[in-house]
């Protein structure tokens, strides 16, 4: 039965104890995480967020201080995991030999008494830091596995970084201010996740993507320096570093430039990895532009840990007699290869594998030369090159005895994906990402817009309000696929920590924008009214940046995808298995909000999702 703490007070937590506390009373609280009765002694590991401290139980006859009386025993001898307890006693040095792997290993509190505060039932998995656990099991059941010693300290983590944040950017003169959660639908990115009006039936709120228009009306407004940590929701499918609601550390300044904000987020980064991991990050950090990032990694957001750029071999195969390249240089493309050195020997099934891998990035296939140890060479299209078109391709991949180097040939934008997925796919088999060699870089002069294939048009690579570099102005008429835009995303080991842009504070600029994207006057005044409004008086020149709180964490603490720093996270399809939402309500709920569900069409998408899987 559980007792009440009443008349107690927790004076330490566990870890909190320390060689300077022999001696002294304490009094503790916290979960079981085993005890072992050795018949006469109990040993018991206390543990909460802190970290664990061995708890001694023995009973004496003479009832000598340090020692527990019977009844106290009785209830040690009753103690399993998970059980929550309070205990009073005194910190003295361990009997025998210390316990290196705890911050408590040297010393022990010998319980003087004992109060069972809340039983448990026997926990579903162990409560063990790198749980083989599988991640579904652990996230039904996420407040035991928020328990793991692991798991508390990357969450305890975050915390830290949030401080962190918190302190510099008041230091700088930011302002902390709340946007709304209840938005209007601007359905220019991702899909927006939408709220039902009860008072205005038929109508729908969206919750935010970003705080990106409310952010620039705070400029408008004169607030100069703002901040937020703030949640932001997409309806988009999910990967490793992705889920449906995440957190922003969001940020706009007033009358600055695209050097200023990097600057001040250089500055945010090197306090933070000082303060939460003891790194030493070195600014000003590198800086690349978008078109150098893909002519030489493929990736507007490089890993820079390794090597194993790409190489242009276009001009050096032009006059080869091999329809894959041919084909390709006519149609447009290119013919561009990574050089994987020391890989020559790579068994023919390994290279197999990674034409297969390349093929989910849309390569038809991959070219391969072998250069074996001896000098000899195995390759697929050897017999279509002479000895000397050969050599020249070896020469201009820098080949060496013992290298294998992979060739793509397609549209510049296949052949990017490709070989930039494919150099980190073999330097993680080779074991070339170490988690803790922090390589940061800035990408500049992305391309102001994109083509879609589905939409046959131009669309905007980050948002309508981004503006491009002066220079470029002029082909707004003439050229929309040259125009850059003075956009910067900070790049943390082949991960985008985050983006932001230069945003358009002129009328003209901003109209011109919106006809190159085909929004016409009208929509424009539908989707950002509100916005363009306040911009007719007097609008300072602004810039800013969001990185994404929950990928900096996650690189910070080395873990594999986001929901090991996230409280509460959704899984892939994202659902919430703990809580079991999404859910059906009531149709109460749904009359209220003048909704009606569409069984049918629901049984014919569940229907077209089986047959597809």
């Amino acid at each position: 039965m559980a007792e009440s703490m009443e008349g107690l007070k927790r004076s330490f937590r566990c870890a909190e104890v320390t060689n300077a506390n022999v001696g002294e009373t304490v009094t503790l609280m916290g979960w079981v995480q085993k005890s072992r009765n050795k018949g006469g002694i109990i040993f018991t590991d206390l543990r909460d967020r802190s970290g664990i401290m061995q708890v001694i139980f023995e009973t004496s006859e003479d009832n000598k201080d340090d020692y527990i009386d019977a009844e106290g025993f009785a209830k040690a001898e009753k103690l399993r995991s998970e059980f929550v307890i309070a205990v009073t006693g005194k910190v003295c040095k361990r009997g025998g030999a210390a316990n290196e792997n705890l911050a408590t290993g040297d010393i022990e509190v010998r319980a003087t008494s004992i109060r069972i505060l809340s039983e448990s039932e026997v926990p579903p998995f162990p409560v063990e830091s790198d749980s083989k656990t599988k991640e579904e099991l652990r996230l039904k059941y996420r407040c035991l596995d928020l328990r793991r010693p692991d798991i508390q300290k990357n969450i305890m983590f975050r915390s830290e970084v949030t401080r962190s944040v918190r302190e510099f950017l008041y230091a700088e003169g930011f302002l902390e201010i709340e946007t709304p959660i209840l938005n209007k639908s601007t359905p220019e990115g991702a899909r927006d996740y939408l709220v039902p009006s009860r008072v205005h039936p038929g109508n729908f709120y969206a919750l935010p993507q970003s705080p990106q228009l409310f952010k620039q009306m705070l400029m408008v407004s004169g607030y100069d320096r703002y901040f937020q940590i703030a949640k932001c929701f997409r309806d988009e499918d999910l990967r490793a570093d992705r889920q449906p609601e995440f957190t922003q550390i969001d940020m706009e300044l007033s009358f600055v430039d695209q050097d200023d904000v990097i600057d001040v987020n250089e500055r945010l980064l090197k306090k933070l990895f000082k303060d939460c991991l003891n790194v030493d990050i070195q600014i000003p950090m590198q800086r690349m532009t978008w078109q150098e990032a893909m002519d030489r990694f493929g990736s507007d957001k490089p890993d820079l840990r390794f090597g194993m750029e790409l190489t242009n071999v276009t001009d050096v195969v032009k006059d080869v007699d091999f329809v894959v390249f041919k084909s390709a240089i006519e149609n447009g493309g290119t013919v561009r290869g990574i050089n994987a050195k020391g890989q020559g020997e790579m068994p023919r099934k390994k290279i197999d594998a990674l034409v297969e891998y390349a093929k989910g990035y849309g390569a038809k296939g991959l070219a391969y030369v072998a250069i074996q140890n001896d000098g000899s060479i195995k390759s697929s299209f050897a017999k279509f090159m002479t000895d000397e078109q050969m050599a020249a391709l070896i020469k201009a991949m820098g080949g060496e005895n013992g290298d294998l180097l992979l060739f793509a040939a397609d549209r510049n934008k296949t052949v990017w994906a490709v070989l930039g997925a494919l150099r980190c796919k073999i330097a993680d088999d080779l074991g070339m990402l170490k988690k803790d060699d922090y390589k940061f870089l800035w990408v500049t002069e992305f391309p102001q817009f994109e083509w879609s294939d589905e939409e046959e048009r131009f669309q905007a690579m980050h948002h309508p309000f981004t503006m491009p570099m002066e220079e470029d102005i002029p082909m707004l008429d003439t050229d929309l696929g040259a125009v850059r835009a003075v956009a910067y995303d900070c790049v943390l080991n082949g991960v985008e920590l985050g983006g932001g842009s230069v945003r358009i504070h002129r009328g003209d600029i901003q109209e011109k924008m919106f006809e190159c994207l085909g929004i016409a006057h009208e929509d424009a005044q539908e989707k950002f009214g509100f916005l363009l409004d306040a911009f007719k008086y007097g609008v300072p020149p602004h810039a800013g940046l969001a990185f994404g709180l929950d990928r900096l964490v996650m690189l910070m603490v080395g873990a594999d995808n986001i929901r090991e720093v996230i409280a509460f996270p959704k899984v892939k399809d994202a659902s919430d298995l703990m809580c079991e939402c999404p859910n059906k309500v009531d149709e109460k709920q749904l009359e209220e909000l003048f909704l009606k569900i569409d069984v049918d069409a629901i049984n014919k998408s569940n229907t077209k999702e089986e047959a597809e899987a």
